[in-house]
């Protein structure tokens, strides 16, 4: 018998998101017993049982959709296969048990992850900051010395090429990634390979100066065309703080992370608003 908090802390240690269903209520007869739970993570693998029958499939269903959406949500079920009439915001599933249950639907999982291509002075400072405010970070740099020489403060180190690492592990779409390598060639390629590989993040923000970020768009438009979506591209990286060292830095680019997970209105507070995408 798997042991759904077991499981639950595998998913933590490895940073997986996961959902857990949880039984919350039942009246007449059904298969879901108050208190029974169900674990599935982000590879769509699921354990435990919440009773079996349509509903377990239907709830399996819905909690792969919530992975997406990474939210908690609850819903109420109507176990008939009679042809009668359900209130608004209740499911009816075609059982012949006549009762009704409701689910609890938990996301469990990092705040979002935050994919740090460049593991310097800066990459390292800003994932030391981010891991107490819930970020899960995964560092990527070619350097083994610099790799070999990063605390516990992110959640993943790699040793590979910057560009090589996109292209052989791909990133999902919606999440967060930051661009600080020690070359202006590496960082032109992790932009070049995210937009041919048509990645989707919820925020892309690079570390340079204006001149150069103007070349670097200069190329993009020569090969992608001026309708690319730059929406989610940053840079300059960071709200305007105040600053120059490595910590400070890092700062301005999580203050800037911060707003973009809260939806905060930030217009013309972004350093990259300065510059004309």
């Amino acid at each position: 018998m798997v042991d759904i908090y077991e499981k639950l802390a595998e998913f933590k240690k490895d940073g997986k998101d996961a959902i857990i269903i949880t039984v919350t209520a039942k009246e007449g007869m059904g298969p879901c017993d108050v208190g029974k739970k169900l674990i599935i993570g982000s590879d769509g693998k699921f354990f435990g049982t919440i009773g079996g029958g349509a509903i377990e499939h239907y709830a399996i269903d819905r909690a792969r959709e919530l992975l997406i959406e990474r939210k908690s949500f609850s819903e109420n079920y109507i176990l008939n296969d009679r042809n009668i009439e359900v209130k608004s915001g209740d499911v009816k599933l075609d059982m012949a048990c006549g009762g009704s249950a409701t689910l609890f639907y938990e996301f469990v999982g990092p705040k979002q992850y935050v994919y740090i291509f460049g593991g310097g002075h800066c990459g390292a400072a800003l994932a030391r900051l981010l891991k107490p405010l819930g970020f899960y970070t995964v560092i990527v740099d070619n350097r083994k010395e610099i790799i070999d020489g990063l605390d516990d403060s992110a959640n993943e180190k790699v040793c590979e090429g910057f560009a090589e690492y996109i292209k052989k592990h791909g990133l999902p779409d919606n999440r967060f990634v930051v661009v600080c390598t020690p070359s202006h060639i590496s960082d032109y390629d992790v932009l070049d390979k995210i937009l041919e590989l048509k990645i989707k993040p919820k925020y892309f923000g690079m570390l340079c100066s204006k001149k150069k970020i103007a070349d670097y768009l200069s190329k993009v438009y020569e090969k992608y065309g001026k309708d690319v979506d730059l929406s989610n591209f940053y840079s300059p990286i960071g709200l305007p703080t105040g600053g120059d060292s490595p910590e400070e830095v890092a700062v301005s680019i999580a203050a800037e992370i911060l707003s973009t997970f809260y939806g905060k209105d930030a217009i013309n507070a972004h350093m990259r608003d300065t510059v004309k995408l």
